[in-house]
């Protein structure tokens, strides 16, 4: 049995409010700050990965 991979989202900012997204079932809102020179950050609670849209493709 595997894992399901963690959820990558592309944004259109570089700071991004992460809450799991399932209600109840999600975790506290955190704020993540995408580095500018990687493009994309991992949310701590739920390894969501946000994804810069200028790095699209690149990561």
């Amino acid at each position: 049995m595997s894992a399901d991979a963690p959820e990558t989202r592309i944004v259109d900012s570089y700071r991004v409010a992460c809450d799991g997204g399932e209600g109840a079932l999600g975790h506290p809102r955190v704020w993540l700050q995408i580095p500018q020179d990687r493009g994309w950050v991992e949310c701590g609670y739920c390894d969501a990965r946000f994804i810069h849209r200028d790095f699209e493709g690149k990561v």
